[in-house]
């Protein structure tokens, strides 16, 4: 048998976070803003969850959380933090445009038994829990 050191390769997550597959995932205790979940997300070297799997999804519909989703530089084109396009042919716009629901620019995901529509639209500074992403 021969071992052999891969470099950058987490093997085990941080105490407190959850692997699967590629990645390990922490659900914050506390709530706040979109953007508060992504510095907390930062400040532990993560970011917040992209979404780019049906497993994934599935791991992560089990709690209310920001992802790290959001639509805030255009209305209506969904993007990922790191850049990619929402690939998805649902997105979480489910307010259709009401403007008497205000700006509701980042994505949340929800509880559901629909896996590709999981996901919701909220005013950044609403309240709720995140979820942090270490990618391999």
């Amino acid at each position: 048998i021969c071992y052999r050191h891969i470099a950058n390769v987490k093997t085990f997550c941080p105490v407190g976070w959850r692997r699967f597959s590629h990645a390990c995932y922490f659900l914050s205790c506390n709530t706040g803003s979109w953007e508060k979940g992504r510095e907390d997300c930062r400040a532990k070297e993560a970011d917040l969850v992209i979404i780019d799997s049906l497993e994934e999804q599935v791991l992560c519909r089990q709690t209310l959380a920001w992802i790290g989703l959001t639509d805030e530089a255009m209305e209506g084109t969904w993007i990922w933090i790191d850049g990619t396009p929402l690939s998805l042919n649902t997105q979480p716009d489910n307010g259709g445009g009401d403007q008497s629901l205000g700006e509701e620019d980042c994505g949340q995901i929800i509880l559901g038994t629909n896996d590709l529509k999981n996901w919701n639209d909220l005013p950044c500074k609403t309240d709720v829990k995140w979820i942090c992403e270490i990618s391999d």
